[in-house]
């Protein structure tokens, strides 16, 4: 996958997760980071439970699970 297939993937997924999560996104460059550290997340956990996705949308609902997990564990860690 390119690296412009990358960035709108991970904008789309930061952008979900955020409305998810906040009830809003976080402006497009802290989108894009939240969604390719959310496509890393959510890879590593979609190989561990034997799932498999493939394609744009694979990617990018692979890429939204794993950014609400990454802001799920951020809103925990600042809750302390």
């Amino acid at each position: 996958m390119g690296l412009i297939a990358w960035l709108i993937i991970g904008g789309l997924a930061g952008w979900i997760a955020g409305n998810i999560m906040r009830g809003g996104g976080f402006g497009i460059l802290p989108n894009i980071g939240v969604g390719i550290v959310g496509a890393v997340i959510g890879g590593f956990l979609f190989r561990l439970l034997g799932l498999q996705a493939g394609g744009f949308i694979g990617s990018l609902v692979t890429a939204t699970v794993g950014a609400v997990v990454l802001l799920w564990i951020i809103s925990k860690v600042r809750q302390r």
